[in-house]
């Protein structure tokens, strides 16, 4: 086992160096250009905006670094369906989180689906303020929520120091414009399919702030706009004998679940 390891670590670094190296050569037709790449994004911001309903299943990962400078990765699946400009229905499966979340314009709720808990608060608003309210008064911010907002390119653009248009990249087939931008506090990379439904299809967020440079991904499939949308009712049936809580206690929200500490610094 040891010796089978070994070779594939050899090989790894083989292909690594093959790799970088094509990347150094290739770099030079990539289109590092900040005002293409910011561009590009902005068709992709306007296009998600004039779309008054949006389903999708995506694949989200975070890796972490522990104490012990071992790398982790937490998995975890779900869906998403949203209909402008003030509904969200949406749910996450993963190793230490089972949650759905309905927001039907007026009631925010969430369920944790293996404690048979629940919490149910009035936010009236739209899902730009349901994104913010999550963040700041919730404290739970829901990753690469910033993509749904009606300004994707208003939220994100004014914290940027640094763009760049790396060319194309293929994600689960689907040809796509690669651009990554640069903030004071993290690095970000989205991949944006090339045609005239230039959706998300890949969104990788890396914090440079805190130890082991944690990163959430977020890959999107079965994508689907307007009148493809299959109908829904935005409203949830809260199981028999579930437990209401506050939003503070509801566990089982984010794939860390409580077990993994966050520290700052590198």
């Amino acid at each position: 086992m040891q010796h089978a390891m070994w070779n594939f670590m050899r090989s790894a670094k083989a292909w690594a160096a093959v790799l970088a190296m094509a990347g150094l050569m290739g770099m030079s037709s990539a289109h590092a250009d900040e005002g293409q790449a910011k561009s590009l994004f902005k068709t992709m911001s306007d296009y998600l905006a004039a779309q008054k309903a949006i389903s999708f299943e995506y694949d989200s990962t975070l890796e972490i670094v522990t104490k012990e400078d071992e790398r982790i990765a937490l998995a975890s699946s779900g869906t998403l369906t949203l209909n402008r400009p003030d509904k969200v229905h949406a749910t996450r499966t993963g190793g230490f989180v089972n949650v759905e979340m309905v927001f039907d314009g007026k009631t925010l709720t969430l369920l944790g689906k293996d404690a048979n808990v629940y919490t149910q608060v009035e936010e009236p608003g739209t899902i730009d303020h349901l994104v913010d309210q999550l963040r700041d008064k919730y404290h739970r911010p829901v990753p690469a929520a910033d993509l749904l907002m009606s300004d994707s390119y208003g939220q994100l653009m004014p914290l940027v120091v640094d763009a760049k248009d790396l060319g194309s990249g293929v994600i689960r087939g689907v040809q796509c414009d690669h651009l990554a931008f640069r903030t004071d506090e993290v690095d970000w990379q989205i991949w944006i399919a090339q045609g005239d439904r230039p959706y998300p299809c890949r969104y990788v967020i890396t914090s440079r702030k805190v130890r082991g440079w944690p990163q959430y991904s977020i890959d999107v499939r079965a994508w689907k706009a307007g009148a493809d949308v299959a109908s829904d009712g935005f409203s949830m049936a809260i199981p028999t004998g579930a437990k209401k809580l506050t939003p503070s206690d509801l566990p089982g929200i984010d794939d860390l679940s409580g077990i993994f500490a966050v520290t700052e610094g590198k």
